[in-house]
C-alpha cells in the first residue's frame, strides 16, 4: 500500500523470541492525541500530549512488545532522534518527545527477550516511507489473539496497515492486535482469528466468556496509530483517537476488557482544513481494516504461536 506522505515506519525484532517494536516517525514534530479504553495499559509520555500541556507535539510514537519492559525501546528511539537534531528545544538540550505503548507478548516463545534501547534504535535506522509489510513484523511478531481457551489455543494477531482517501484528505492506520477476544469480519460475519478448538475451527469468544468466565486469559492489548494530513489541534487529535476506538469494537469480540490495555494515538502531519468528524469517521474505518488485514497476513502460513515456558 502507498504510505502516508511525511511519515516513516520502521520495525525491528527477534523472530525467534517472537517480540519486536515498531516506530512511527513524522518528518516534522506532529500534533498528537491519545485515548486509552482498556484497563491494563502500559504506556509512556501520554500526559505530555494531553490537551493544555506545554509540548503538544511528538517526534515519534513507539508500539512495542515486552510488556512494561519493552518501554525501554522508546529510549533508543529518543537517542536516534537526538542524533538527528530532533526534539523539544529546552534551551539546554533538545528533548525528543516519544510516547509509547506496549503489548504483552511475554507468553509467546520466551519471556526472557524483550525490546530494548538497541532494538528501538534499529527500528528508527530501518524506518522508511516505503515500508508496507504486515503480519508478523515489528511489534506484530508476538501479537496473539483469542486467549479465552488459554495461550495454547491462541492465533496470531499481527501488525496491520490501512489507508483511506477522501478528496485530498488522507487517513491511515498502523495497528497491532494482541486482544483477549477474537477478530471477526463484520461484512461476512466470519471469524478471522481467535480461540481454536481441537477440530481447527474458531470458537465463539462471547459464548466462551458466558460459559467459563474464570478461564486463564493471560494479558493482552490492541494498539493503533491514526495518521492524517488534516490540520488538527490537540483537542481534535484526541477526538479522532476517541472515535477510532470504534474500529476496534467493529472487529474484536470482546473488546476494551479489564485485561486489555487498548490505546489509540492520532497524529496530524499536514495542513489540510477538514472537519474533525470526517477524520474520526475515516479513522474508525482504517483501524478496523488494518486489524483485519494484519490478522489475515499473520495467519497466512497456518502456523500457531509457540507458548513460552513458565
Amino acid at each position: 500500500m502507498p504510505w502516508m506522505p511525511g511519515v516513516k515506519l520502521g520495525h525491528a525484532g527477534d523472530p525467534v523470541a517472537c517480540t519486536g517494536c515498531t516506530v512511527v516517525i513524522p518528518e516534522r514534530p506532529a500534533v498528537a492525541g491519545v485515548d486509552v479504553r482498556g484497563s491494563a495499559p502500559g504506556t509512556r509520555e501520554l500526559e505530555a500530549i494531553r490537551p493544555v500541556r506545554l509540548v503538544q507535539r511528538v517526534d515519534a510514537i513507539v508500539l512495542t512488545g515486552g510488556s512494561a519492559f519493552g518501554l525501554d525501546a522508546a529510549c533508543g528511539v529518543q537517542r536516534w532522534l537526538e542524533e538527528q537534531g530532533r526534539g523539544f528545544d529546552t534551551g539546554f538540550a533538545r528533548v525528543p518527545i516519544v510516547p509509547a505503548a506496549v503489548i504483552f507478548d511475554l507468553s509467546v516463545s520466551t519471556a526472557r527477550v524483550r525490546p530494548d534501547q538497541e532494538m528501538g534504535y534499529r527500528a528508527c535506522a530501518a524506518a522508511s516511507s516505503e515500508e508496507s509489510r504486515e503480519g508478523r513484523v515489528g511489534v506484530g511478531l508476538g501479537a496473539t489473539v483469542g486467549k479465552l481457551r488459554g495461550p495454547h489455543w491462541a492465533m496470531w494477531g499481527g501488525l496491520g496497515l490501512a489507508m483511506e482517501k477522501a478528496g485530498n484528505l488522507l487517513v491511515g492506520a498502523v495497528t497491532v492486535c494482541n486482544a483477549l477476544g477474537a477478530i471477526r469480519d463484520p461484512e461476512s460475519g466470519r471469524w478471522i482469528a481467535g480461540p481454536r478448538l481441537p477440530d481447527g475451527s474458531i470458537a465463539d469468544s462471547l459464548e466462551l466468556l458466558r460459559a467459563a468466565p474464570g478461564l486463564p486469559w493471560g494479558a493482552n492489548t490492541t494498539l493503533a496509530v491514526v495518521i492524517t494530513n488534516a490540520a488538527l489541534t490537540p483537542e481534535a487529535a484526541t477526538k479522532v483517537a476517541q472515535m477510532a476506538h470504534d474500529g476496534l469494537a467493529r472487529v474484536i469480540y470482546p473488546v476494551h476488557t479489564s485485561v486489555d490495555g487498548d490505546t489509540v494515538f492520532a497524529i496530524s502531519v499536514g495542513e489540510l482544513d477538514c472537519p474533525v468528524d470526517l477524520v474520526g469517521t475515516l479513522g474508525t474505518e482504517v483501524v478496523a481494516r488494518a486489524i483485519l488485514s494484519g490478522a489475515r497476513k499473520a495467519n497466512a502460513d497456518g502456523t500457531f504461536p509457540p507458548v513460552a515456558a513458565e
